[in-house]
């Protein structure tokens, strides 16, 4: 990677306008806006419809959850295919397949042949749909865009997101009012069309080309959990944004309601709440670089929390309008500060080879999370009623600041994230087949005896990075026969996991390397032995 130009002045770093002088970067991100209109319109007629049909506010917050449970089911396994396979083909074929789906509900219902149980249904289908493309998009299109420039890249992503939920349900509710739910569905099918284009104009870059073994489905998914539970970095990430989206999603959940309920508004009133939110998110994203570099990750997420708890807290106790939607604004600019602090903490902290797979675990947390805690509240909505259940939304959002000290935020450095395989030479005699093992390997190192502590401290730093990248099983030994000499052995499940162990190693974790060298007998070096399960 090339050093930065000394004379790049400082403003340029937090500036999201750099990210648009990239021809495929604004191609993407110009349709995926469109698509994200599209999809903000077809969920805003969906869970006013559900209410004008229903009458619940548990069926009307199902519909969040039939928006956003495809997240939480099928996030990881598109995130491995994106990983692993074409994403151009994954994307227009998911695209292609969502456009038939939201097409067949608008003829549904300008028909008037359906009901809240196809509602649901085909929202849910069109949602898995999102889910499966969502991964190759997110990774595809901060491809195109420097490391430097990708915090920005993700807030620009962001920008462009919550544009949509401020446009798409001020359209929706319009066009609702005017026309009926089935034409909000149509015209939620050209948002689809328009990505599908974009997609195929701009493909994403095809990975590099490898010689290891393909990873499968399964594998991958469980590469992804292993990365995940033993990074600090992303486990931290991970647990912060899940309690964060969680806690949150009693708000969103039960927007129509409150609308309904407290405000006595009707379809556009409902839009127009939808759009303070995402006006608000927009506006805190256009400052968003520059609030970041000054309070840092800490304190702009642990700020943000605290007012989108006094926004639910006004949401559930004001009747008068402009008070809700003034705190709706400050909830939507909240809302994004923290999320795309979480992403992009999430996003610049992994290698490349799970770059796709992290994003998902990522997406997993928030909509996963979102899509069972809206059920959750839209429940206890109907249990106790609509403000008790804000009120204690607002207390678990509260709660949920304590979790910044055992789960400490920060972004990975560039040693962290640059993968730098190790040598292709195993010094074995016959490899054996990629799905052989499981695979034992041991490290012999023979140390200085004044040594002997410091070492062991530096050995045990190696257990998160063999764990992380596909080890089962790690510990350090001592010679009984042999005081100075230790012995580091892991297993990996298969030979195949093994080879892609080795081409997942990062700059850190050579360093480190190269200091337990430091600890060696003079003129010795590390002996590695690999053994093949037979029985």
């Amino acid at each position: 990677m090339s050093a930065p130009a000394p004379a790049s002045p400082a403003p340029a770093t937090h500036s999201i306008r750099a990210t648009l002088r990239h021809t495929a970067f604004r191609a993407l991100i110009g349709g995926g806006t469109v698509y994200f209109i599209g999809n903000a319109m077809q969920a805003m007629a969906a869970a006013w419809l559900m209410v004008e049909v229903s009458g619940s506010a548990f069926l009307a917050a199902l519909v969040q959850t039939a928006v956003f449970l495809p997240m939480f089911l099928l996030a990881l396994p598109a995130g491995v295919l994106a990983d692993t396979t074409d994403r151009r083909r994954l994307m227009l074929g998911a695209l292609g397949l969502q456009a038939a789906l939201v097409a067949l509900l608008a003829v549904l219902f300008i028909a008037g042949v359906a009901g809240p149980a196809t509602l649901l249904l085909l929202t849910f289908l069109a949602g898995c749909c999102t889910a499966m493309l969502s991964p190759s998009w997110n990774s595809g299109i901060v491809d195109v865009v420097p490391r430097d420039e990708l915090p920005q890249a993700i807030t620009a992503i962001g920008i462009s997101y919550n544009s949509a939920r401020a446009l798409g349900p001020a359209m929706a509710g319009a066009v609702y009012a005017w026309a009926g739910p089935g034409w909000v569905f149509l015209l939620a099918v050209l948002g689809v069309l328009a990505l599908l284009e974009s997609v195929r104009r701009h493909p994403p870059r095809p990975h590099p080309p490898s010689r290891l073994p393909a990873e499968r489905l399964w594998g991958g998914m469980l590469s992804a959990l292993r990365f995940a539970r033993h990074s600090d970095i992303l486990l931290a990430q991970l647990v912060r944004t899940g309690a964060y989206s969680a806690a949150g999603s009693a708000l969103w959940a039960l927007l129509p309601v409150i609308g309904q309920q407290k405000l006595g508004l009707g379809a556009t009133g409902f839009g127009l709440l939808m759009g303070c939110l995402g006006t608000g998110a927009v506006m805190a994203g256009l400052v968003l670089g520059r609030l970041r570099a000054r309070l840092g990750l800490e304190r702009l997420v642990l700020g943000g929390a605290a007012i989108f708890a006094v926004v639910m807290a006004v949401a559930a106790l004001s009747t008068w309008r402009p008070l809700t939607y003034a705190a709706l604004l400050a909830g939507g600019a909240s809302w994004m500060s923290v999320m795309s602090t979480y992403n992009t903490a999430t996003q610049t902290s992994v290698p490349p080879w799970v770059r796709a797979r992290a994003a998902s675990l990522h997406t997993l947390c928030a909509l996963g999370a979102f899509a069972i805690g809206s059920a959750f509240w839209g429940a206890l909505s109907d249990i106790v009623g609509l403000t008790p259940a804000l009120l204690v939304g607002m207390a678990a959002m509260a709660a949920g600041l304590l979790l910044a000290r055992p789960f400490p935020l920060r972004m990975g450095e560039l040693p962290d994230v640059t993968q730098v395989p190790l040598s292709t030479d195993l010094f074995v005699k016959h490899q054996p087949e990629p799905e052989a093992g499981p695979v034992a390997v041991e490290i012999g190192y023979r140390i200085k005896p004044e040594a002997t502590e410091a070492f062991l401290e530096d050995v045990s730093l190696l257990r998160a990075p063999r764990r992380r990248d596909g080890a089962t099983f790690w510990r350090v030994y001592r010679d009984l026969s042999d005081p100075a000499r230790f012995v580091e052995r892991f297993i990996v499940t298969s030979w195949a996991d093994y080879l892609h162990q080795r081409a997942r190693g990062t700059l850190a974790d050579q360093q480190l390397e190269t200091r337990l060298r430091a600890h060696l007998v003079e003129g010795a070096q590390p002996e590695v032995q690999h053994y093949i399960a037979e029985r």
